[in-house]
């Protein structure tokens, strides 16, 4: 199993970040070891002083797939829940000023963590799914797939055409503004259509 997080997928994100708008999907990947079941605590690792949490829908891929046309894709991905893209912000901040990879910045351990999935004939609308992230209470998160910029099905294409996508991988398909840090003993909900799929604390 391998997760694929796309990046750049909301207009009100980039504008937050200040980045240039992409005109092809971004996208990087995370290792099985960040992977973190649903209810499960994230541990808040101890080589970052600036852990920022990124809320985003996740789809899993059914069945393998190589070079997928966009107008099949929707045949590859059968589930779909809400996770976490956790990001060292102060790591990335100097990778990017040395012009060095990422990785040691969003691939470390427990840097996914994602919630209960559902299929997608539960979903209201497929084309207007709402979720969000609530920490310690109150919204810190909200979006809407409606807003992506590369749908789930040119995502899925896209990605393909480098890496063969097979059964039980994780594709986190970008998030929208209000990205933030987390502290030691915050407790964050993950929602998807207006029901909880996660709920968790950081230690």
């Amino acid at each position: 199993m391998k997760i694929i997080c796309i990046g750049r997928n909301y207009l009100a994100h980039i504008a937050e970040l200040d980045r240039e708008l992409p005109k092809e999907p971004l996208f990087f990947m995370k290792p099985a070891t960040a992977l973190v079941l649903p209810d499960e605590p994230f541990h808040y690792p101890d080589f970052s002083e600036e852990v920022h949490y990124e809320t985003e829908l996740v789809l899993r891929i059914g069945q393998t797939g190589h070079a997928i046309g966009e107008g099949e894709a929707s045949r590859y991905y059968d589930t779909i829940t809400v996770g976490i893209d956790f990001t060292a912000r102060d790591l990335q901040r100097r990778c990017i000023e040395k012009g060095h990879p990422w990785e040691r910045a969003k691939s470390f351990d427990q840097s996914a963590p994602v919630g209960v999935f559902k299929d997608f004939d539960q979903l209201k609308d497929p084309r207007q799914i709402a979720f969000g992230m609530q920490l310690n209470g109150q919204w810190a998160q909200q979006g809407n797939s409606r807003d992506l910029i590369f749908s789930f099905d040119r995502v899925v294409s896209y990605v393909s055409r480098y890496v063969t996508l097979e059964a039980g991988d994780l594709v986190f398909t970008g998030t929208p503004q209000g990205v933030g840090p987390v502290h030691v003993g915050d407790r964050m909900e993950l929602f998807l259509e207006g029901e909880r799929v996660s709920v968790f604390e950081v230690r």
